[in-house]
Parts: structure tokens; C-alpha cells; sequence
């Protein structure tokens, strides 16, 4: 008896399964397309991203290559137009050749990195560095302390370039104070590289002794 209560559930199961594949199965098979279609889209995104990322390599490596700043310069600004991972690298190249021709130009060029929030914080940063380092000698001080103020502290990673940037500029500038302020902070902190913190302790023996009140 209970072998016959089986073979019943079992051909109501079947049935029950045919009718839902039977009402069901055109949204099944749907379902199973638009999945294979997925699948199928992601891994052609994926070859495309591949590819793009290989050409901009390969024209980066190219481009590293060319002597003539302009024709330099051209080349990385292709690459920065795309959209690969390299782009704001090549920006960054793109920058320096320009400041070759014309540091003014340079500057402008890195500007617009560092004015760029896609660009990222570190490459941000680089640009504002970048720029400072072209300004250096000609801008007054108040000019680089807005430039790079704000990249020298914790957890900056460039911090102590910025750093260094601001006292050479107060030292040239003849503002002793601002100089000290910068060099104390390069002097007191612990993660200050060594050859930047060599240079720091050769300008800060150039500087005249604090005045005793």
C-alpha cells in the first residue's frame, strides 16, 4: 500500500512539474538567455578593458621614449584623452614636457590635475607639487604656502616635500620665521626621509641664530 501512495505522489510531483514547465518555461528559458547574455556581455567588457589597458601600456612605453618634448607632449596627451588607468599618468608626463617648452604652460598643466577630483588625492597632490617646484624661485611666498599648504601634514604621503618646497621658498623669501617653522616640522618628524632631511639640516645652518630676548 505504501509503494502505491509512493508511485501516486511521485506522478503528482510530475505532474505538477510538467504544468509549471508547461505555463513557465517561455520566462525560463528568457531568464536563461539574459543570463547567458550577461555572462557573455561582462566577459566581452572585460577583453575590451584588457585591450585598451595593453595599447595604452604599449603607447605609454612609446611615448616615454620620444626626445622632442613636443612631439612628447602630444603623444602623452592622447593618452590622457582616453579613459584607461593610465590616463592621469600620462597627464602628469603630458605636464612635464610642456613645463620644458614653457614653465608657465607647465604650471597650467599641472593645475588642471590637481583642480581634477578624478584624478585622486596622491595624483593631485603630485601636480600641486609640480607646479610649486616651477614656481619656486619666481612666486612669492604667500603664493606657495596656498599652493601647498595643505598637503603638509599627516597623512599626507608627500608632506615632506611640501614641506621642504615652503622653506626653500620663506628662505628665498627672507621670511626666517615661516623657514624655521618648516625645517622644525621636516627635523621633528620621524618619517622624514634621510637625504631630504640632510638638505633640511644644510639650509637651516645657512640661517642666522634665533635673537635671544
Amino acid at each position: 500500500m505504501s509503494e502505491l501512495f509512493s508511485e501516486v505522489d511521485e506522478e503528482l510531483r510530475r505532474e505538477q512539474l510538467q504544468r509549471f514547465l508547461s505555463r513557465y518555461s517561455i520566462y525560463l528559458v528568457a531568464a536563461a538567455l539574459l543570463i547567458i547574455a550577461g555572462v557573455g556581455g561582462w566577459r566581452g567588457y572585460q577583453y575590451y578593458q584588457s585591450k585598451q589597458a595593453a595599447e595604452a601600456s604599449s603607447a605609454f612605453e612609446v611615448a616615454s621614449k620620444i626626445t622632442n618634448p613636443a612631439e612628447a607632449e602630444a603623444a602623452f596627451d592622447k593618452i590622457g584623452a582616453g579613459t584607461t588607468g593610465y590616463r592621469f599618468l600620462a597627464r602628469l608626463h603630458s605636464a612635464a614636457e610642456a613645463a620644458k617648452q614653457d614653465s608657465q604652460k607647465g604650471v597650467q598643466a599641472f593645475d588642471a590635475i590637481a583642480g581634477d577630483g578624478a584624478a585622486g588625492v596622491a595624483i593631485q597632490d603630485i601636480a600641486r607639487l609640480r607646479a610649486a617646484s616651477l614656481l619656486v624661485d619666481t612666486a612669492p611666498y604667500d603664493e606657495i604656502n596656498r599652493r601647498l599648504g595643505a598637503s603638509t601634514d599627516a597623512p599626507s604621503v608627500f608632506r615632506h616635500s611640501a614641506r621642504e618646497l615652503l622653506a626653500l621658498s620663506a628662505w628665498r623669501a627672507n621670511n626666517l620665521d615661516a623657514a624655521r617653522k618648516w625645517l622644525d616640522m621636516i627635523g621633528n618628524d620621524p618619517e622624514t626621509p634621510a637625504t631630504l632631511r640632510t638638505r633640511a639640516e644644510a639650509l637651516q645652518a645657512l640661517l642666522p641664530p634665533v635673537a635671544k630676548s
